[in-house]
């Protein structure tokens, strides 16, 4: 399996984790998600982040979803999340998956970490535990975390690890944080592949100020594929008009608390899973909301039919 670099693009979608009704992993749902990502145009995926139910995971549990996704994938790249309270667990994972075949591991800063010098501190720490040899990327989602971390500061721990190959882009607001790293790149910093999250609410923008395209988990994956595709070719206007048709969808699944609820619902009502099941603690839609969801995924349908 190939591993990712400063140079890859495109699409790769955050999978969440299936369970079935008593709490246990799906494996056949696993196997069918994949098949689902790919045949919706996916370059690639990530397995294991926030959305994935990581930290619910014990860690032979975290080597089982790698096993079953890498060994789905057939070749293609996946990145698996790593990111645990102590780095004696990231040291720990990171060598089983990379062992396995994984493309690189993504890591995100634990909600501790308060000064700029600590954040360049504790990416170092992570560089030094998993190896210089292993492709890292970085998430950057304070909206989670409630880690802030500066394009300056980003700039300085990119050019201390060439290794961390991959910024995983989910501020909010974050659009100036991409042409700030694009800009030094035009000065001279190497570059760092960017791929944006925030379930691609902003990607259309994010994909004009020079990011290389999506890494976050949105159960229509194929109007990322579409709108990465889109804009490389220049049609951003185009690009807009796919982006538009999914929006109050997208908004909707924004909720705080319930966005994974309504994921799972989706995937579970396309096939790409048997249920929308979540581990204990986790939040799930009531009947109102999933008739909410149902009346977007209708208008949904509707305005990709006109845009056809």
């Amino acid at each position: 399996m190939s591993l990712i670099n400063s140079n890859t693009n495109g699409v790769f979608v955050i999978a969440c984790t299936p369970f079935t009704e008593d709490g246990s992993l799906d494996g056949a749902s696993i196997d069918r998600m994949v098949d689902f990502y790919y045949e919706k145009g996916a370059d690639g995926l990530t397995i294991l982040g926030m959305m994935g139910e990581a930290p619910k995971l014990t860690m032979a549990e975290s080597i089982e979803v790698t096993t079953l996704t890498l060994k789905r994938s057939q070749g293609k790249p996946v990145v698996v999340g790593v990111s645990a309270p102590g780095l004696a667990a990231i040291g720990e994972l990171t060598k089983a998956v990379m062992d396995m075949g994984a493309a690189g591991v993504m890591v995100a800063p634990p909600s501790v970490l308060r000064t700029d010098e600590q954040i360049v501190t504790y990416f170092r720490n992570v560089v030094e535990t998993i190896g210089a040899d292993v492709p890292l990327v970085l998430q950057d989602f304070p909206l989670s975390t409630g880690v802030q971390i500066t394009s300056k500061t980003l700039g300085i721990i990119f050019e201390a690890h060439p290794s961390i190959v991959m910024l995983k882009h989910e501020d909010w607001p974050g659009l100036q944080k991409i042409t700030d790293l694009r800009e030094a790149e035009a000065r001279g910093r190497h570059r760092i592949s960017i791929l944006c999250g925030n379930a691609g609410a902003f990607l259309t923008e994010e994909m004009q100020r020079g990011a290389d395209g999506a890494m976050t988990g949105f159960a229509y994956p194929e109007m990322m594929v579409d709108v990465v595709r889109l804009s490389n070719e220049g049609k951003y206007e185009v690009a807009q008009d796919v982006f538009d048709a999914y929006l109050p969808l997208m908004r909707y699944e924004q909720q705080p608390g319930l966005g994974l609820a309504v994921r799972k619902h989706v995937l579970a009502k396309r096939g790409a899973i048997t249920g929308a099941t979540q581990r204990r603690p986790g939040a799930a839609l009531s009947a109102l909301a999933i008739k909410e969801v149902e009346t977007l995924i209708q208008r949904q349908a509707r305005k990709l039919d006109l845009l056809r």
